[in-house]
């Protein structure tokens, strides 16, 4: 998609303080964006065994696969159209594929419409999402944009942390299905309402980024750069497949762990809900933190305090310990998910940042899937204790990788 505007056009500057009214509105649609997820959090696990009667744990797991291969897929098709046809387009198709989604979980008469469900989440996240954080990148400019990702992933981790209490909620309170997924029909209904009328795309702040920094060359091959050939682009990248790969596995067997550990399901929703919120809320601080400390050192301590509190995670019993380490563990998830995309932008020109961003996002929600199988496997063949153990040590090991392989970028700054 071309513009016509020039390096000299002021009107299209980059900067929050100067496009905040455009901002606050993505940041809202991302809530929606996420909430679509929270739908799911709580309590689809405990659907596929009491009303389709599905016990294998690898089996349930396809699910999170499904959306996971789906919503990497979008990620990467969505980068990769959104400078040729206009990253609202890429907005409004994503919520055109959710729309059908909470009814089709509602009224499933089968587990195969559970799973085609998630196809379409999963195209509806991969989208959607990906558009949303290429048009605050557009928008924020390059001093403020961890706030900026910060901002976008605390809307989109807070949104499914409030939609998984409620479901968990709801679901206790007056079953499995319906009620759930009446908060699904209207996120989807007003995200993509906003989408189509109000949002205005930002094609234009590319172009005059473009005309005002020569300081990163243009890449000719995105995906070999994003994935092995440039190093400290691999060290995002594949830091993102774990963090992901580590959620994958969380939004399968915890449920499944926590219940096993005599807990209702209305606690179960409650811890559900503290992961994502702290993951949500903390991204505020930690995102802008970034601008400041460096993308490295945000990173890979951010990778250590998700893998530990894996480990701690694994030998719990009580209620209240389960609450408190999964505020750790997303602390430690909002330490890294919004400096992930503002270090891949920092690394790339302007014009080679939407399809960056969706070959990492291909990487970083390939986890989801990649997670949901490896746990599937490994809890049918051992426990649901040492799934979770096993991840937390695969995190650490990430976080190494991450500490050796990547380099400080040109927007790292102190105080």
């Amino acid at each position: 998609m071309h513009s016509t505007a020039s390096p000299g056009d002021h009107t299209h500057k980059p900067g929050l303080k100067k496009n905040w009214r455009q901002f606050a509105l993505l940041v809202l649609i991302n809530a929606f964006v996420g909430g679509m997820v929270g739908l799911e959090r709580t309590i689809l696990p405990e659907i596929a065994e009491s009303d389709f009667g599905i016990a294998a744990r690898s089996a349930i797991f396809s699910f999170i696969v499904v959306f996971g291969i789906t919503k990497a897929l979008s990620n990467y098709f969505a980068g990769r159209f959104a400078q040729k046809f206009g990253r609202k387009n890429m907005l409004v198709t994503g919520w055109l594929f959710g729309l059908p989604v909470p009814f089709m979980l509602m009224f499933a008469p089968e587990w195969s419409w559970v799973v085609a469900a998630n196809v379409l989440l999963g195209i509806n996240q991969g989208l959607a999402w990906s558009a949303n954080v290429i048009m605050k990148i557009d928008l924020a400019g390059e001093k403020d944009r961890g706030l900026a990702m910060g901002l976008n992933e605390f809307a989109g981790y807070l949104a499914v942390a409030a939609v998984a209490f409620l479901t968990g909620w709801i679901a206790a309170e007056f079953g499995l299905r319906p009620y759930p997924f009446y908060l699904g029909i209207a996120l989807a209904v007003a995200g993509l309402g906003m989408s189509l009328f109000i949002v205005r795309d930002t094609a234009p702040f590319v172009a005059y980024e473009s005309g005002n920094d020569s300081r990163i060359r243009k890449k000719k091959n995105l995906f070999r750069e994003v994935t092995w050939g440039n190093r400290s682009l691999m060290a995002v990248s594949q830091a993102g497949m774990m963090t992901n790969f580590k959620d994958g596995m969380a939004w399968g067997v915890f449920p499944m762990f926590l219940a096993a550990s005599g807990l209702s399901i209305s606690q179960i929703g409650v811890i559900a809900a503290v992961y994502p919120a702290f993951w949500g809320i903390l991204q505020i601080f930690t995102g802008k933190l970034s601008d400041y400390t460096g993308r490295r050192h945000m990173l890979w301590t951010g990778m250590l305090v998700q893998g530990i509190s894996l480990l701690l995670f694994s030998v719990l019993e009580s209620y209240s310990a389960f609450i408190l380490v999964a505020a750790l563990l997303g602390t430690g998830t909002a330490m890294v998910y919004p400096t992930f995309l503002a270090a891949i932008a920092d690394l790339t020109h302007p014009q080679d940042r939407a399809e960056s961003v969706g070959v990492f996002r291909l990487w970083r929600d390939g986890g989801y899937a990649f997670g949901a199988i490896f746990s599937g496997i490994i809890a049918d063949m051992f426990d649901l204790h040492f799934v979770i153990f096993i991840t937390g040590l695969l995190i650490i090991a990430s976080s190494i990788w991450m500490f050796s392989g990547m380099k400080k970028s040109h927007s790292e700054r102190r105080n």
